[in-house]
Formats: structure tokens, sequence, C-alpha cells
């Protein structure tokens, strides 16, 4: 699919959204906790979310690899310098 071809493996996107996930469901708990005064309501909530919540951030990041705005154009390795010099001679 054209969604998930980006410039970082698979695999990282993957562990980037489980390690925020693990971030934001203790959040989501103590918050539950906060408001329901209730462990088990806090733990059903943060564990519902969790999943969901995963897959919509992986599959966010999987989209905005795929957009090029904001991204440097040069390839590894090269400096700007070079990068100006060549479309300074195009424009000459």
């Amino acid at each position: 699919m054209l969604l998930f071809r980006g410039r970082e493996a698979h695999s990282r996107s993957l562990l980037k959204a489980m390690s925020w996930r693990a971030l934001g469901s203790i959040d989501t708990f103590l918050l539950s906790y906060f408001f329901t005064a209730s462990v088990k309501a806090a733990g059903a909530i943060a564990s519902t979310e969790v999943l969901t919540k995963m897959l919509l951030y992986y599959l966010h990041e999987r989209a905005w690899a795929r957009v090029g705005w904001g991204m440097d154009k040069r390839g590894p390795g090269e400096d700007a310098v070079d990068g100006e010099e060549g479309l300074m001679a195009e424009h000459v």
C-alpha cells in the first residue's frame, strides 16, 4: 500500500508507537483515577485506549512519512553549499 512507504523502517515506527503509548497510557490511567477514584475504571479506560491509540499513531506516522513538505530535499552526505551552487549554476 502506498501509505506504508516512507523513510523510516516499519519496526522503528512500531517501536516509537509502543513507547509513546506506554507513556500515554500511564497518563490516561492517572487522569482516569483522578476523575473516577476507581482503579478498576481507570484500568479499563487505559487498557482500552492503548490499542486504538497505538494503531492511530502508527498510521499517522506512516502517512506523514509520505509527505515531503518541510523535509530537506538533499540526499545523504550532500552539503548545503553544494546544493546551492548547483541551483545557481542552473539559473546562470
